[in-house]
């Protein structure tokens, strides 16, 4: 407890403060902090908390995160949607936006330990994982064709993916691969976190405020994960590599 104490100098509590306010401005600025997609949102709002996880520890990412979460509580209160009592729940909104911190900077931490060659090497197995995922999802969408909106969404999830794996092939190379991974697994521990929380705790409850059945809830809760986790990582590898580079420079 004395170790942490002393870990959150008065730096450290600045960097919380201010990566909290960004935070909170996202999600109060309606269209800023929130992307529409389908019938939830994709958010941005958990970079600050990889961003203050990467450049001053996990302490300060978890307490960020912290913050992040009980917004969410307060935007579920005072902005309410037919889904928003999940988030009343702390499991729901609060625990995994603490871990994104934890995470990221753990992430961060063991990617510098092992390398960048074998970091490189982790990154374009979880780029290769996601587009065999969508290229599955694409043709099953094909396949049974439901609604052309899904075929559209995979296609352009596709797109997008392979242009940011070869924008850090290309553009970043090996400078910023620890950087990349933290922000893609800090970004996916936010979206799996949450989702596996309200699959266990609301599944059914959820998929009914969405108008599915009951039945269809791990399908419809997978189908928000990957609509909304993926431009989330990407968005999040963009956006944190280039602020945390900035900020290594000007240090």
């Amino acid at each position: 407890m004395k170790k942490a104490v002393k870990e959150l100098t008065i730096r450290k509590m600045m960097v919380v403060g201010l990566l909290a306010s960004v935070s909170i401005v996202l999600g109060a600025i309606p269209g800023l902090g929130f992307i529409p997609v389908g019938p939830t949102s994709a958010t941005i709002m958990h970079i600050p908390v990889i961003i203050g996880a990467i450049m001053e520890g996990p302490l300060v990412g978890g307490l960020i995160g912290l913050i992040f979460g009980f917004f969410s509580i307060f935007k579920a209160i005072t902005n309410p949607t037919p889904v928003s009592f999940v988030f009343l729940n702390p499991v729901v909104s609060v625990l995994p936006r603490v871990l994104i911190g934890i995470v990221s900077y753990y992430v961060y931490k063991l990617s510098k330990d092992i390398g960048k060659r074998k970091s490189l090497w982790l990154l374009d197995i979880i780029w290769i994982m996601l587009l065999l995922y969508l290229s599955y999802g694409l043709y099953v969408s094909i396949k049974e064709f439901t609604s052309i909106w899904s075929i559209v969404i995979n296609m352009l999830l596709i797109i997008l993916t392979v242009i940011i794996a070869i924008y850090t092939h290309k553009n970043l190379k090996d400078k910023a691969i620890d950087i990349i991974l933290s922000a893609a697994l800090g970004t996916l521990t936010n979206t799996v976190g949450v989702l596996s929380a309200i699959y266990y705790l609301y599944g059914e409850q959820f998929v009914e405020k969405l108008g599915q059945s009951s039945e269809m809830a791990r399908k419809v809760i997978l189908g928000i994960g990957i609509a909304n986790g993926i431009p989330e990582t990407i968005i999040a590898v963009i956006v944190v590599t280039n602020v945390v580079a900035a900020l290594n420079r000007r240090r």
